[in-house]
C-alpha cells in the first residue's frame, strides 16, 4: 500500500500540473486573440445601431448587447488591433450612485498605459448624457497618431 500513494500523488501532481499548463496556455491564447478579433458574442457596434463602422479617436467598436448600455467596448484600430476598452457610463446611474462591479472580465489581462475620461451628451445607442472610460493599450501619442 505504500507504494501505490506515492505513485497515486505524482500522478495527481502531473495531472494537477497538467491541467494548471493548460489553463495557462488558453488563457494566454485568448487574450492573444482578443488583440486581433472580439470575441463571438461581440457584434460590430455599426450593425447595432446608426453609427460608422470607424469613429475617429475610437476606432471600430464591438460590444457584446448584453452589456449595453455600458459595456465594455472594444475598439480596433484601422489595422485590426485591439487600442481600447471602452465603458460608456449613464451620467444618471452614476447620480442614482449604481455600483459597476467585474466590468470587463473579457479584457482581463490587458496591459493598460492610460485612461481618458469624457462626457459625451449622448449619441445613437447611448442617447442619455453619459461619460466614455476609456482605457488605452497604447500611448497617447500612439492614440493620437493612429486613431484619426
Amino acid at each position: 500500500m505504500t507504494r501505490i500513494r506515492p505513485m497515486t500523488t505524482i500522478m495527481c501532481s502531473m495531472v494537477a500540473s497538467g491541467i494548471f499548463l493548460l489553463a495557462s496556455i488558453q488563457s494566454q491564447a485568448a487574450e492573444e486573440d482578443i488583440h486581433s478579433s472580439p470575441p463571438a458574442s461581440f457584434k460590430k457596434v455599426s450593425t447595432l445601431v446608426k453609427l460608422p463602422e470607424y469613429l475617429p479617436g475610437m476606432g471600430t467598436l464591438y460590444v457584446d448587447p448584453k452589456t449595453l448600455p455600458v459595456g465594455p467596448f472594444l475598439g480596433y484600430d484601422k489595422a485590426g488591433r485591439l487600442v481600447n476598452v471602452i465603458y460608456m457610463v449613464p451620467l444618471k446611474q452614476m447620480e442614482d450612485h449604481k455600483a459597476f462591479t467585474n466590468l470587463g472580465s473579457v479584457a482581463s489581462g490587458l496591459r493598460i498605459n492610460h485612461t481618458d475620461i469624457e462626457f459625451n451628451p449622448g449619441h445613437p445607442g447611448v442617447e442619455e448624457p453619459h461619460y466614455h472610460v476609456t482605457e488605452w493599450l497604447i500611448s497617447h501619442a500612439e492614440h493620437e497618431e493612429r486613431m484619426k
